[in-house]
């Protein structure tokens, strides 16, 4: 890191704990929002820990097909991790081929990120979720999606 870097990193820190409390309260609304989504899993956060959620990553069979028709609604999403660890070039070496994982093969394809920002709106939280919602047959996501909480 040079010291503009870091100059401009000292000044983002003094902000850091305010735009995790407000990620933290976006997840929320995601939460309570999406709890009812027909194939839509939101993220588990473990009782002993506290999550930052720098992204809000929910999974969903239909992943592809959900980023889609988000994006053709102006709705950016993103594919974060789209190769898992265990293939990824940096771990190469320990020797881990696909199909050695499959769960964690299997999860990449589900996992979408949805907006997630510290100053995202509730307006704007609330415009996702009710699109992600919207039946099928009414112009929303594949009808064709269909989650399970179970790994």
């Amino acid at each position: 890191m040079d010291a503009m870097q870091a100059g401009f990193l000292k000044i983002k820190l003094r902000s850091m704990e305010k735009w995790n409390k407000e990620r933290r309260a976006a997840a929320e609304t995601y939460n309570r929002l999406l709890a009812e989504a027909d194939g839509v899993i939101t993220p588990y956060e473990p009782s002993w820990s506290r999550a930052v959620y720098h992204l809000y990553v929910v999974r969903t069979t239909d992943r592809d097909d959900l980023q889609k028709y988000l994006g053709e609604l102006k709705i950016g999403t993103a594919l974060h991790y789209p190769i898992p660890l265990h293939l990824q070039p940096a771990y190469l070496h320990f020797g881990y081929r696909k199909g050695d994982l499959p769960i964690t093969e299997r999860l990449t394809n589900e996992i979408l990120s949805l907006p997630m920002f510290p100053h995202i709106l509730p307006s704007q939280l609330e415009y996702v979720a009710e699109k992600i919602l919207l039946p099928a047959g009414e112009g929303g996501p594949s009808g064709r999606m269909r989650g399970t909480n179970v790994l």
